[in-house]
């Protein structure tokens, strides 16, 4: 028995290394020195500072700046510990409410706006977390930002156009702009010692 039993061992030992301890340990160094900041979180940081990550949305509620997806997790919005989205469908009475309570919301944030309100601002991501809208999205909220911020909309405009990303690779997705570094810059706009 002993004899069935040392081979078996050994696999299991060998196995246990290389897929335990080797592979790891590569895939890890290949990361951190490949792509250091993705592997990492894609952390924001300022004088050592975390101030987010681009990859994870933030509440924002304050007039003065542009408000991301709504999300889904629970108990607190944007958690990263639990991803998810509300698995309601669009016939669901509870989706119907809460769209329109968003949206009775981003009215009253600001009466004068007069256009569509587009549908990311009213409806959460399949994970809860997206750190991005959509440029009408932004665009829906400039108004209300460079108002409350005391900016003109043409300013407001021009850094909502330089934090715009297209598509991935030219043809993957849609164009977005990431709520986070959008709002990180309207601050050092109005404050440069901002981080």
């Amino acid at each position: 028995m002993l004899k069935e039993l040392r081979p078996a061992l050994s696999i299991l030992l060998a196995l246990t290394l290389l897929t335990g301890v080797v592979y790891p340990a590569l895939v890890t160094g290949i990361a951190q020195g490949l792509f250091a900041a993705a592997a990492n979180g894609s952390l924001i940081e300022d004088k050592g500072k975390v101030l987010g990550s681009s990859l994870i949305g933030q509440a924002f509620s304050d007039p003065k700046y542009f408000w991301g997806r709504p999300s889904a997790t629970s108990p607190l919005p944007y958690n990263a510990a639990a991803s998810s989205g509300s698995n309601q469908g669009p016939l669901n009475p509870a989706l119907e409410e809460a769209v329109k309570a968003r949206i009775a919301q981003l009215k009253a944030s600001d009466p004068t706006q007069g256009k569509p309100i587009p549908v990311d601002l009213v409806t959460a991501s399949a994970s809860g977390l997206d750190p991005h809208i959509s440029p009408a999205a932004a665009e829906w909220q400039m108004p209300r930002v460079a108002r409350e911020r005391g900016l003109a909309e043409d300013r407001v405009h021009d850094l909502v156009a330089r934090h715009t990303e297209g598509r991935q690779f030219g043809l993957l997705g849609e164009a977005r702009v990431n709520v986070l570094a959008l709002n990180l810059a309207l601050d050092r706009l109005a404050d440069p010692q901002q981080p």
